[in-house]
């Protein structure tokens, strides 16, 4: 389906759209119409679908594209044209399971703040972008979840491009305040104008942990503002699961996320063999539900854990637990990450975190993107192996 937006569209012009959709350098589709309305919908059929088209959809493990062009004739002359990409893909919650393209999909994410040391929050390249994407997969993720910022679109193209699923979350606010409600809400809804059209972004969040609803236990107007942008977020996009407030205290919800960063391996298999027992929980004292909400059978990902601290830079800093050395290190690791998977309840996690951040020195990698461990060994680990 295409939705088509025109500015400046005058009821009296003769204007068309031609549209023309290829794979591969093949093209697939082609189309024209009478524009008639400044924004109209379409929907162009594939016709390589009908045989062999399951090949053609997107995946972190197939992350096929399709080229699309767009030219607006006025009077018979192309006075504007642009080119793009979409995939073709589906995101669902079927009897409980969490999929991809109709099939159950274990979700192996990263917590990605997006940290430079050249540049803070501004990437020094496209290159460097690229290469976050081709370390997080080369240690065995499928996807990351973009941590309190809105990435620089080339992120998401290399996302796209490579494959590797991302959970969109917003920056939130610290307190809650009618201001912040008018700020934040307007901004939240850019975000998804901007980035809807990705394929590789398969979650919205627009809040973490009850930043800038910090009484939402309680609290009647900040439980209305997290529901509010729940339906918000639904109503722009019903393709996508949303999160209600990601890591804990939880409404109306599509994913049931736990942020836990217990580090005892014993404690971690007995927390998450049942879901009774993984919503009861409550990790860093916090309410998984609220509200008067209980579980209904949602997905559950432990969409924060781990943050081992292991020291191997110059930069001084902290994280949830400490290593030695890189054998204790890897220890460690494997402690917090085997109980993601033999639970039988579980349906993702997102490992905290790619690389040190400032202070923070509980990433995979250092400030600088060197690996604290071999990459291959982390890959196995992250992957059950």
């Amino acid at each position: 389906r295409i939705r088509t937006f025109l500015e400046g569209y005058k009821a009296t012009e003769d204007l068309k759209l031609q549209i023309t959709v290829s794979y591969q350098g093949e093209c697939v589709a082609e189309d024209q119409y009478a524009i008639r309305s400044a924004e109209q919908l379409r929907t162009i059929g594939l016709s390589d679908f009908t045989d062999h088209g399951l090949g053609r959809l997107w995946s972190p493990e197939h992350p096929n594209l399709y080229t699309i062009e767009f030219r607006l004739v006025q009077d018979g002359d192309v006075v504007d044209q642009v080119s793009s990409y979409f995939g073709m893909r589906k995101v669902s919650i079927e009897n409980g399971k969490l999929c991809l393209n109709n099939r159950p999909y274990f979700q192996r994410l990263v917590l990605d703040q997006g940290y430079f040391p050249e540049g803070i929050l501004t990437a020094p390249s496209d290159e460097a972008l690229k290469r976050d994407v081709e370390l997080a997969k080369e240690m065995g993720f499928n996807g990351v979840r973009k941590h309190q910022k809105t990435e620089d679109p080339r992120f998401l193209y290399w996302c796209d491009k490579l494959g590797l699923l991302l959970w969109s979350e917003a920056a939130n606010a610290y307190e809650y305040s009618e201001s912040y409600v008018r700020r934040f809400t307007a901004e939240w809804q850019e975000i998804i104008e901007r980035d809807y059209n990705h394929p590789c972004i398969i979650t919205w969040v627009p809040l973490n942990e009850s930043w800038g609803v910090p009484n939402v236990q309680m609290e009647k107007r900040q439980q209305q503002h997290g529901l509010a942008m729940y339906h918000l977020t639904k109503s722009l996009d019903d393709s996508r699961p949303v999160v209600y407030n990601d890591g804990w205290e939880h409404m109306t919800t599509d994913l049931v996320t736990i942020h836990d960063y217990e580090s005892r391996q014993e404690v971690l298999e007995e927390r998450y063999a049942t879901a009774a027992s993984a919503v009861e929980a409550m990790p860093a004292n916090r309410r998984i539900f609220v509200g008067g909400a209980s579980y209904d059978g949602q997905p559950i990902l432990v969409s924060e854990f781990g943050g081992i601290a292991f020291k191997k830079s110059e930069w001084e800093g902290w994280g949830y637990s400490g290593a030695e050395n890189e054998e204790d290190y890897l220890i460690r690791l494997k402690a917090v990450v085997d109980p993601m998977f033999s639970s039988p309840v579980i349906q993702g996690y997102c490992y905290t975190q790619l690389t040190d951040v400032e202070q923070e020195i509980n990433g995979l990698l250092t400030y600088d993107r060197k690996p604290k461990a071999p990459l291959e060994t982390i890959r196995k680990i992250m992957t059950g192996q």
